[in-house]
């Protein structure tokens, strides 16, 4: 499992690209925020680089979390710099004739700060003069508000630059299903593991997400096609539309006059997901494909390629190099996979036939399954065919885990017979089976405490194994949870406070939508309400309908001219910080902030019926 003999590892390549150009580092290299609290850490690695890979890590991923925990200000070609190493992501800051545009700017305003001070400390003082979001997921535009202000941004001092359907997509996967992602978040990222080489080494796209304050500012300008170009403060910017590539909404685009192609997450220095394993839609692996192929069309002069993680490619043979090999992979997977499944295979048999890329693929670097696999590519690029459904009628309906634990347990005769078949896979080397089996015996009894060590100990030997920094912190954080539920320190946890940044970003009518995710349908469905909301500083009027379990918003009155049981007047910001946590209703309607009108229990009865979304629901255990 750790033999990977097909790698030069005397190619010192990307060790000389990572330091390239350094010109400052942040040393400290620790970013806290206003109350003290610790943000970012990126000295918490040190370990990467004194000591020599131990048995408990995969030496490959050993080596990619050495190159990632590189920081500080670097110079890419005159006129363009990033800063990395202060969050998962990279933020790139391109130089105009007054001021600087700045792209990504990181997942929190702090860590987004820092880095834009970095870089004004060596290259002195200059106004932002626009935001470039190059794609809808978080560590690409949450600190936007330690770059920029929305002041700035009204007054037209500052471009906030954004492929098509950014909003859309950046609301329906962080607010939506936002809660359960956070959740499996825990385990992709090993968030709540320790660092070190018997726990969390990063997880090869990056170290860590930074844990700062999230914000938000709407577009104010986007891109819609191919070949649209801006000039921004003198820079001249050609952009390359990719949906549905890594992100639902997402863009490439060229700087023709520093041949520097910057290509967003489409190319990264590791292999990416066509699903990521703490959910969302999943990706098109042949659209993916198809526009790096456009992009090597497009931009075939670039000298230097750089992305939103890892660090540059510099020659244009080594350019067109990487976006091909990465380009052959995700076409690979997609290929491959679609040819199988028509010869009958299910998603996992595919997985079992396709475990390595051929020839040159298994020899490069910049595929190896560090953040996305393989494995659970292939199991995605099935899904977005075919659905969770592999077509044998015994896997139609079949029982949740919990009851088909049960019946497993009691057909092989009993927990304790279990645990001891589970023992000789283990011993014998089949961890996966051994997991298997002791999981059902978990989800059967949950404290059975054999079983419940036993798993910790698979969970571990297969985290220790892995290339995958993903797949490794999955196993571990596993191990954990179950180590603490055996301690008595298992924990359901209360829901966390939203960013009022976040939502004050967000259109009036997606603040309601995200509402109707919320609502409890079986409980709703012994009501109709309907309730007017009159926002006075924008002058916009929403209804809310609640009926047959269903939350409705419609802007304006509702239709046939009901009349509402209850109207209220407010600000938008008020609404936002009802939302956050930072004040309720109740005291809202007190200190006048919202005046009423009707019947005032109907707001009881509404916001009674919205669920709040649990944060740490159990994964190792049901």
């Amino acid at each position: 499992m750790l033999s990977t003999p097909e790698l030069d590892w005397d190619d010192t390549t990307d060790q000389v690209n990572a330091t390239r150009g350094l010109i400052d580092k942040l040393e400290p290299c620790v970013v806290h925020n206003e109350a003290g609290r610790v943000v970012w850490d990126n000295d918490r690695w040190d370990f990467l680089n004194k000591d020599e890979c131990p048995a408990t890590v995969h030496p490959s991923l050993w080596r990619q979390s050495r190159l990632n925990t590189v920081q500080g200000l670097f110079e890419v070609v005159p006129g363009i710099y990033q800063v990395r190493g202060l969050d998962v992501s990279n933020m790139t800051i391109i130089e105009g004739e007054t001021g600087v545009v700045v792209v990504d700017p990181l997942t929190s305003r702090e860590v987004a700060a820092e880095a834009l001070g970095l870089y004004t400390r060596n290259r002195g003082e200059r106004p932002v003069k626009a935001v470039i979001y190059t794609h809808s997921h978080g560590d690409h535009f949450g600190g936007v508000l330690g770059v920029t202000t929305n002041e700035a941004v009204a007054a037209g001092d500052c471009l906030v630059i954004a492929p098509d359907e950014f909003m859309h997509h950046a609301v329906s996967e962080n607010i939506f299903a936002g809660p359960a992602m956070m959740r499996r978040a825990v385990y992709m990222y090993g968030r709540s593991l320790p660092v070190g080489a018997e726990a969390s080494v990063g997880f090869g796209l990056g170290q860590a997400l930074s844990t700062g304050t999230v914000g938000l500012i709407a577009p104010t300008d986007t891109v819609t096609g191919t070949g649209q170009e801006f000039v921004v403060d003198g820079v001249r910017l050609f952009f390359q539309l990719t949906p549905d590539t890594e992100a639902p909404s997402e863009m490439n685009f060229y700087l023709p006059d520093h041949r520097v192609l910057l290509i967003a997450e489409n190319v990264n220095h590791s292999l990416h997901n066509v699903l990521t394993l703490r959910g969302a839609q999943v990706r098109d692996a042949h659209a993916w494909a198809s526009y790096i192929t456009e992009s090597i069309r497009l931009f075939d002069r670039a000298e230097v390629l750089i992305g939103s993680h890892n660090w540059p490619t510099w020659g244009n043979d080594e350019v067109m190099r990487m976006l091909a090999e990465q380009r052959d992979a995700y076409a690979y997977i997609h290929d491959q996979t679609v040819r199988l499944m028509n010869q009958g295979l299910t998603g996992p048999e595919i997985a079992e036939e396709i475990q390595s890329f051929p020839g040159q693929l298994a020899r490069a670097w910049s595929v190896r399954g560090y953040y996305g696999s393989i494995s659970h590519n292939v199991k995605a690029v099935y899904q977005r065919y075919m659905g969770w459904y592999d077509g044998n009628p015994a896997h139609l309906w079949q029982h949740p885990p919990v009851e088909q634990a049960k019946r497993y347990v009691a057909a092989i005769g009993g927990a304790e017979a279990t645990v001891a078949t589970a023992r000789e896979a283990f011993e014998a080397g089949d961890l996966r089976w051994a997991a298997e089996l002791l999981n059902h015996v978990l989800f059967a009894e949950p404290e059975h405490l054999s079983a419940r060590e036993l798993q910790i100990a698979s969970y571990e030997r297969l985290g220790f194994a892995q290339e995958n920094g993903t797949w490794r912190n999955i196993y571990l954080t596993g191990a954990k949870e179950l180590r603490e539920a055996g301690q008595g320190t298992r924990r359901t946890g209360a829901p966390g406070k939203e960013s009022v940044e976040m939502l004050a970003a967000l259109a009036t009518g997606q603040i309601f939508e995200s509402m109707a995710v919320r609502l409890d349908g079986p409980r709703a469905a012994a009501h109709r309400l309907l309730l007017r909301w009159e926002f006075t500083d924008t002058d916009e009027v929403f209804t809310l309908l609640v009926g047959n379990g269903v939350l409705t918003p419609m802007k304006g009155d509702a239709p046939g001219g009901e009349a509402p049981q209850l109207t209220l007047r407010l600000e938008r910001a008020v609404l936002n910080m009802v939302l956050a946590q930072r004040t309720t209703f109740t005291e809202a309607i007190g200190s006048g902030a919202i005046t009423v009108e009707g019947d005032v229990t109907v707001l009881a009865t509404f916001h009674g019926l919205l669920e709040k979304p649990a944060r740490n629901f159990p994964i190792a255990l049901p």
